[in-house]
């Protein structure tokens, strides 16, 4: 290789890097710019405190919205999340299937059965608690069926 080869391989080099330093720069600036962004007159340092700052700022916040969805997921359990009904004909010769038997439960499997047996003079309710899915009361077929509905679900 010559002498002017030489020169001319050196210069490309040294060209190609100058070419990286200067790309390498220009992201570098732009990523500078993007950081600190809105502000003014401040130093990297002080840029940077205030990133780490709104980080744990968001941190707390989403730490306490953690934990008031765990409060609301808890306070749903005993809210009425389950309703089965039956209707039915207490009288096969007569009437209709105008009475009913209604489950109501949270998620616990706590609530009531209501059960109205509608006659021609009037319409009677009866109401049992139901604990954990179990009645201490015995249940009519009707109500059963209700309280597997509920439960089903």
């Amino acid at each position: 290789m010559s002498k002017l080869q030489t020169q001319i391989f050196i210069f490309g080099i040294v060209g190609i890097w100058l070419f990286l330093l200067t790309l390498g720069f220009f992201v570098l600036i732009s990523f500078f710019r993007r950081i600190g962004k809105g502000a003014k007159d401040l130093d990297l340092r002080t840029i940077l405190d205030k990133i780490i700052k709104r980080q744990d700022e968001s941190i707390e916040a989403i730490g306490q919205v953690n934990q008031e969805i765990a409060k609301l997921n808890q306070d749903g359990v005993f809210h009425i999340q389950k309703i089965g009904l039956v209707r039915f004909n207490p009288f096969k010769e007569t009437g209709g299937d105008h009475s009913f038997s209604l489950a109501i439960m949270d998620g616990d499997g706590t609530g009531v059965i209501l059960t109205g047996l509608h006659t021609r003079e009037r319409t009677r309710l009866y109401v049992k608690a139901v604990k954990n899915g179990k009645s201490e009361f015995e249940l009519s077929k009707e109500e059963e069926l209700a309280l597997k509905k509920v439960l089903k679900n």
